[in-house]
């Protein structure tokens, strides 16, 4: 469920910031070839850039499925292509089994979709910073 909030700036340049320590650590958790930790990374980033720009608009997703309704609610923004919101669901799919049912993500996951993670966040990225008034 998405709820109307103040917006928070303050809030959301504290959480951006939280959000480049996690992109400045991606290239090392690449040389452990751990794929579940890296892909769980990658969800994190996105979600936490998707968090961002709903909170500079006074909106928080909350409730048991806050996720799903943050990506979908973020999907009526013009930032993501419909292509680009389904590949975020699955990956949101596959953080929740990994982190709630031990299913790890294998390589092969990252292999085929690592290219257009990283394309989504660095669009997220900068939407972000425009959003909230950095270079």
């Amino acid at each position: 469920m998405i709820v109307k909030i103040n917006p928070d700036l303050e809030k959301a340049k504290s959480i951006f910031g939280l959000v480049k320590s996690r992109i400045s650590i991606i290239d090392s958790l690449k040389k452990v070839e751990f794929p579940t930790v890296v892909a769980e990374n990658y969800y994190e980033i996105i979600k936490e850039l998707i968090s961002i720009s709903l909170l500079v608009d006074g909106l928080k997703a909350v409730g048991e499925n806050a996720h799903r309704d943050l990506i979908e609610r973020f999907g009526k923004y013009t930032v993501l292509n419909n292509q680009e919101i389904a590949i975020i669901q699955d990956l949101r799919i596959k953080r929740n089994k990994s982190l709630y049912e031990g299913k790890q993500i294998g390589r092969v996951y990252l292999d085929n979709n690592e290219n257009s993670l990283i394309k989504i966040m660095v669009k997220l990225e900068k939407y972000v910073k425009d959003r909230l008034g950095e270079k």
